[in-house]
């Protein structure tokens, strides 16, 4: 099968969820033996990532403006057209805001498949104009589109209440297991490995909650004891994201910027403990791939990141500070070195399969 992707910054090394989702999933599509073509947005690709193809999958570069109101949507309308010149099999379209364009797709003549990672429309980040557009996103791509791929049991729920769309197909986030890294030489860079220290990961945005991460952090008493790392940065700074690093700085904690490959390794590898303080989720693969190191986590208590590998004492009410902070004092006190979680529902692999088997249904439906 031919397969164009789009509704994605693009791939490899770019930060995001469905950025992250889209760099393991298709390399293993493509590996399958199908033709994949992964349209990137313009303004995410730099010197280091300049490609024309990565891992089997071939990429191809369309403008975006780069203001985050009208990024996807623009950059999605121009990725239609370009999909339609490529006459694929499938267009795969991520995310409910480029999902706007599937009438448009679908008036092109081309089948169409959707992966709804979540109602974007509850980040902290939109406005009214932006959050209306986001709703009429998950409304077009659920009511038009030939399949809607759904990356939890959470949205789905949300789909056949809303549009009444009962065929979703369930399809995980994913995790690979990683070989941990031996060697500590990035933490000595950024001054830390000396003692224990926590760890979280993510874009600088307001629904990420690590304002309240490094609020409970200075309150919980534990500074004495570890250290608080953030690996992340912000696609389009802003006030918010200028504050957060202020806030971080004053607080003592240390910011790695985004980081990937070995950089990341050793982050992970070392750490105590895990936090994911979100407001708004679709199935972290952050917190899926903190799992993967066998790390002890805190994560907000929003219905995405209820999964049933965690335990009743993971959780805090998402934007209660104080309750954070306590239960990093008692996590950290408590030192719990490592856990085991059974990840089987998150294999790329299987997940790779899965999709193939939903772009099969599309093409030989009547």
């Amino acid at each position: 099968m031919k397969i164009v992707v789009t509704g994605t910054r693009g791939i490899p090394d770019i930060q995001g969820g469905v950025e992250t989702h889209c760099e393991q999933l298709y390399p293993r599509i493509a590996a399958m033996g199908h033709d994949v073509t992964v349209i990137r947005r313009t303004p995410y690709v730099t010197p280091e990532n300049i490609r024309d193809e990565y891992r089997g999958v071939r990429l191809a570069d369309v403008f975006a403006p780069r203001r985050k109101s009208v990024e996807a949507i623009v950059h999605t309308f121009l990725a239609v057209l370009k999909a339609r010149s490529l006459r694929p099999d499938v267009l795969h379209i991520h995310a409910i805001g480029p999902s706007l364009m599937v009438p448009f797709a679908r008036l092109l003549g081309m089948r169409v498949v959707t992966t709804n990672h979540g109602p974007d429309y509850d980040r902290q980040k939109w406005g009214v104009l932006a959050k209306t557009a986001l709703r009429l996103g998950e409304r077009f791509g659920t009511r038009f589109s030939n399949k809607v791929i759904v990356i939890s049991n959470v949205i789905a729920g949300i789909l056949r209440d809303k549009y009444g769309r009962v065929d979703t197909e369930l399809i995980f986030n994913g995790v690979n297991k990683p070989v941990k890294s031996v060697n500590r030489g990035y933490l000595g860079e950024w001054g830390i490995g000396e003692r224990p220290y926590i760890v979280a990961l993510g874009r600088f945005v307001k629904e990420k909650g690590f304002h309240d991460l490094i609020e409970a952090f200075g309150i919980s008493g534990v500074a004495d004891r570890c250290d608080l790392v953030i690996a992340g940065d912000s696609d389009h700074p802003d006030e918010y994201s200028e504050t957060l690093k202020h806030q971080a700085r004053a607080a003592g904690a240390v910011l790695t910027g985004f980081i990937r490959g070995e950089r990341l390794n050793q982050l992970m590898s070392n750490a105590s403990l895990f936090v994911l303080p979100s407001y708004h989720e679709g199935l972290p693969i952050a917190l899926l791939e903190a799992m993967s190191y066998d790390l002890d986590v805190v994560v907000s208590d929003i219905p995405a990141n209820r999964i049933p590998e965690l335990d009743a004492g993971d959780f805090f009410p998402a934007g209660d500070v104080a309750a954070l902070a306590s239960i990093l004092r008692e996590k950290i006190v408590a030192h719990r070195a490592t856990r085991a979680y059974n990840l089987e529902n998150y294999d790329w692999d299987a997940i790779a399969a899965q999709t193939v088997d939903v772009y099969r249904k599309v093409c030989s439906a009547k």
